[in-house]
């Protein structure tokens, strides 16, 4: 039927959503692979004192710009001398953490917003709008090196991770309303392979040959202007979501002719039913707040398994490779890091797409109990690699093998498999608030992550993966216990489930049907 095929519209569509996935996966890479050069500029910028003058001599021998007039070092510098060495590598260690996380801080408090605003302006107005804020941030990130870098830095990657909270929550909601039904899994599934291949791309950009050098590493941090500028142009050609002019503004005529545009056919009564009876649902059931959410007894089980499965997926320890996987993989004594960090992006996408073939034949609860049982080994491997490096050189091997490996089972299971079953918990009254409160959770365990990783990992030194193995263990017995499977369950299926975990004996079907999620509780 016509309704099933990827028509040129729905394909140009869609193509020009997923730019804003792919800039958001950008914006999550570029600050990997260069993180020595814009640590070597901060403290050129800063001024250093005497044990980091090396750095700073090494910026000079490495920039085109005039080189510094360096005091020459002393053999027994002075008490005071090694407290502001210290006090100035505690600044550079502070800044470098801030450069990372007010990112993550951006996207936490934008996570919240985006449905809002896609509601407001309509989800092509919405795009054009975070637009602007992606523009904005890749300014003031382009221009870091002419004024106070850091400043510029933590200002644009801030403004950059507002841009990337809102996209997220955009981009698979308008994808969704524009796909087909039985497409729709398959093209929402595309948005996170943007993101993978954004990050792979960045890494690239990031080879010192490139852009990772003293010379042009603003010009890479700058470059996430690009989608968003060819994204904006694009979005003027692209018709609005059909759902959101049908059951948001009541607009039939214009859904219609969206819809024919997309479908490549004249008759859409088939998709105008479908949105009729989902606003028929939707009228029924009233929006849930977030305290609901949690003194509720039929919502209170379902969104502590929610949000534990998205700190699942943050304290696994994957953003401390993502986002230091260069000086990881230097102090696991690789010669080429960025090279490894690199096949780390590769595996990430190859991953990222066999998940997508096993999601709907292995189950949820299977593939990420099977990813975070892969990723307990492979952290205690990783962690041994870099205690007896010292003793095996070959265990350099070891650590970047578990790595890759641990990138593998991460984007199998714990990956993307929160987003799917959060959805598939709750019903459309209390979704979009248990969604909204699953986003800002992951975007504040990033935050956490990105900030602390740093000062974890000097206090630890090489045992660090030790303490992130501790972490999935925990997370993994929490998974088998709590967590029911959802394929191909319905909302009463799924409630049964809920039941059967917490040892509520059965309600009766009726009283199951007046229900989303789970019978009632005691509190």
């Amino acid at each position: 039927m016509s309704e099933d095929k990827i028509t040129g519209t729905l394909a140009f569509t869609v193509f020009t959503a997923v730019l804003g996935s792919f800039q958001f996966g950008y914006d999550i890479g570029v600050i990997n692979a260069p993180q020595e050069v814009i640590i070597s500029h901060y403290q050129h910028i800063l001024g250093v004192t005497v044990d980091d003058r090396r750095a700073t001599s090494n910026y000079a021998v490495n920039s085109t710009d005039t080189p510094l007039i360096v005091t020459p070092v002393y053999a027994t510098p002075a008490p005071q001398v090694d407290r502001e060495a210290a006090g100035s590598a505690q600044l550079i260690t502070v800044l470098w953490s801030l450069s990372v996380s007010s990112f993550a801080v951006g996207g936490m408090v934008a996570s919240f917003f985006g449905g809002w605003l896609g509601d407001k302006l309509g989800r092509i107005k919405a795009m054009l709008a975070a637009n602007s804020l992606s523009l904005t941030g890749a300014l003031l990130m382009g221009c870091s090196k002419l004024g106070p870098s850091h400043i510029l830095i933590i200002s644009g990657r801030s403004i950059s991770g507002f841009y990337c909270g809102l996209i997220s929550g955009l981009v698979p909601m308008y994808i969704g309303e524009i796909a087909p039904t039985t497409l729709r899994g398959a093209l929402g599934t595309l948005h996170q392979l943007a993101i993978v291949t954004g990050i792979l791309i960045s890494q690239i950009a990031s080879l010192s040959f490139i852009l990772g050098n003293q010379d042009r590493w603003h010009i890479l941090l700058g470059l996430s202007a690009v989608p968003a500028l060819l994204q904006s142009l694009l979005l003027f050609f692209c018709p609005e979501s059909p759902r959101y002019l049908y059951i948001k503004l009541e607009e039939e005529v214009k859904a219609k002719k969206c819809l024919k545009r997309l479908r490549g056919a004249e008759d859409v009564t088939k998709d105008i039913n479908e949105m009729k009876k989902e606003k028929e649902e939707a009228s029924t059931e009233q929006k849930v707040s977030v305290i609901q959410l949690f003194t509720d007894s039929s919502y209170r089980q379902p969104i502590i398994v929610a949000l534990m499965l998205h700190m699942a997926q943050q304290f696994s320890g994957i953003n401390g490779i993502f986002y230091y996987s260069t000086s990881i993989f230097q102090t696991a004594g690789i010669s080429q890091p960025v090279y490894a960090t690199i096949g780390v992006g590769a595996i990430n996408l190859i991953f990222t797409a066999v998940s997508v073939l096993l999601v709907e034949k292995a189950g949820r609860r299977s593939l990420f109990l099977a990813g975070m049982i892969g990723m307990f080994f492979c952290a205690i491997f990783m962690s041994l690699g870099l205690v007896l490096l010292d003793k095996f050189a070959w265990m350099s091997y070891v650590s970047m093998t578990a790595i890759f490996l641990f990138v593998s089972f991460f984007e199998i299971g714990p990956g993307p498999i929160p987003w799917f079953m959060v959805a598939e918990f709750f019903s459309q009254g209390p979704r979009p608030t248990a969604l909204a409160l699953a986003a800002f959770s992951n975007w504040f365990c990033n935050f956490i992550i990105a900030l602390c990783f740093q000062y974890i990992a000097d206090f630890c030194g090489p045992y660090v993966f030790f303490l992130f193995a501790g972490v999935v263990l925990a997370f993994t017995l929490f998974t088998f216990f709590k967590v029911p499977e959802t394929k191909g369950k319905s909302f009463e299926e799924i409630a049964a489930e809920f039941r059967k975990k917490r040892g509520v004996a059965q309600a009766p079907k009726a009283a199951v049907q007046m229900e989303f999620l789970g019978a009632s509780e005691t509190a």
